[in-house]
């Protein structure tokens, strides 16, 4: 059976190797005691804390002693999960994807679990109602997508952030459908059911806030945390996983896990909590709360990233550039001071932008970023001039495209009525001589002015129209 699941297994890299154990109850909060016990001193864990990528331990006594001494025992095994409920991961589920590419920096194997059978089910955690039902084919269709995603992000981190002569650890992409597929509800409760207790299960507070709330809890719901539970147990017996990483809202569900292996086989394994990362007025950011910022391009495009994290406030940038960047913590202090010095260049926000850009869209998606920036804030033609139709489109997302023949002879006035970006008739010619109509960020006010390659039509065959503050129109000319 194991070498079965194990061949339904994707590798991102080669196979995984882990080991060790041991005990304890209760949730520890990392804090300052953290950094007292002599085996965390100058560890992964603890700088993991100092960059603030770590909030919650379970059991308490972990981050205290035994969980350092594992990691520098050998390589170990850490996974978390990524539920595909959307055709994309957010900047909220970055956070745990840096925090799996620091412990593979650090020599340990990592697991990225993609939940193609609890999608299905739905996790409550942080949810006031049920999410809608999810179709067979739109979880594989979103797996799909956030395998590549997940493929694309280690793959940069390997490429441009890690120092080549530190040994990294694997990665390994799975899909717990693979290990659920060939279970009847039956034989599954039997097996694994007899194991949670009621009150204990009550007890979560996914549970209770949902309990209270006016539609309740399905019982699909209620049995998340089983499967979540089931999940880390058998990474545990097959991949010899004994860390689990994940948000603060999955607090319980890690809970349930550690409590169902120490029952099943008497295994020590561990809980590690990232923080939900929020707006700056605090709000969750994710697809549930509807500001979800995605990784995948087709639905956040490099540009909009950069942007993203350029405009977080002054307050939150050294906090970001600790959590999202891989820069030593002596750089960001260097970062901040200088920023400090001349608040208007704005190094810190620039470098956070251009690293978080760089490790989810590669090198090329950080220079797209660059030329849509110079293009829409800076009025650089040659910005525009050197951008891509995907780019172009990517920049005015909400902007209509149109490939139009070039005939000779065509005037300002001709194009505009074209793709309607004028009213018909007298009004709309009216508009061009009062210099409401910008072409390639230059102002024009001839209706007749016949258009000119290199001026009006740029090198790449484009052409760029503004008609008032934010209407834009974009014409990717075709030659006779």
């Amino acid at each position: 059976m194991a070498a079965s699941m194990a061949r339904t297994c994707r590798h991102l890299s080669r196979h995984v190797s882990c080991i060790l154990p041991r005990r304890t109850n209760v949730c520890f909060t990392l804090r300052s005691e953290f950094h007292c016990s002599s085996p965390a001193r100058n560890g992964l864990l603890f700088s993991l804390n100092k960059r603030g990528i770590l909030k919650d331990s379970f059991p308490e006594d972990a981050a205290q002693d035994q969980l350092p001494r594992l990691l520098k025992s050998g390589a170990q095994t850490v996974y978390c999960g990524f539920d595909p409920t959307a055709d994309s991961l957010h900047v909220g589920n970055l956070l745990a994807i840096i925090g799996l590419l620091h412990f593979r920096s650090a020599g340990h194997h990592v697991l990225a679990v993609l939940g193609g059978a609890t999608a299905q089910i739905g996790d409550p955690s942080g949810k006031t109602s049920e999410r809608e039902r999810l179709s067979v084919d739109a979880v594989e269709a979103n797996t799909r997508s956030i395998r590549e995603s997940i493929h694309r992000i280690f793959t940069n981190h390997e490429l441009y952030f890690q120092d080549s002569s530190r040994k990294m650890g694997t990665v390994t992409v799975l899909n717990n459908l693979s290990w659920y597929k060939d279970w009847g509800v039956v034989g599954f409760l039997s097996e694994a059911g007899r194991h949670f207790r009621m009150g204990t299960m009550l007890s979560r507070h996914s549970v209770q806030s949902r309990l209270k709330g006016a539609d309740g809890m399905s019982l699909t719901e209620f049995t998340y945390q089983v499967f979540q539970a089931y999940d880390f147990h058998h990474l545990n017996q097959i991949y010899g996983c004994k860390i689990q990483l994940g948000g603060t809202d999955q607090l319980g569900n890690v809970m349930s896990g550690h409590e169902y292996i120490h029952k099943v086989s008497g295994e020590e394994v561990y809980g590690l909590t990232i923080p939900l990362v929020t707006s700056s007025v605090g709000d969750k950011l994710g697809k549930t709360a509807g500001n979800a910022v995605w990784l995948n391009r087709d639905k956040t495009s490099p540009f909009e990233l950069y942007q993203f994290f350029l405009r977080q406030p002054d307050a939150s940038v050294e906090g970001y550039l600790k959590l999202f960047t891989f820069l030593p913590l002596a750089e960001v202090e260097r970062l901040m001071e200088q920023q400090r010095e001349d608040p208007g260049k704005r190094l810190a926000h620039k470098r956070l932008a251009a690293e978080v850009t760089k490790l989810v869209h590669g090198k090329e998606g950080l220079e797209s970023a660059k030329r849509c920036t110079n293009a829409l804030y800076h009025s650089s033609v040659q910005a525009l001039e050197e951008m891509s139709d995907e780019e172009l489109q990517e920049l005015f997302r909400e902007a209509p495209f149109h490939e139009l023949l070039l005939e000779p002879g065509t005037t300002v006035i001709d194009a505009c009525r074209r793709v309607s970006a004028i009213p018909e008739g007298p009004r709309g010619y009216q508009m061009v001589l009062e210099g409401a109509v910008w072409i390639n960020h230059r102002r024009t006010d001839n209706p007749e002015q016949v258009l000119i390659p290199k001026l009006h039509i740029l090198s790449n065959g484009l052409t760029l129209f503004r008609v008032g503050k934010r209407n834009f129109y974009i014409i990717k000319w075709l030659s006779l």
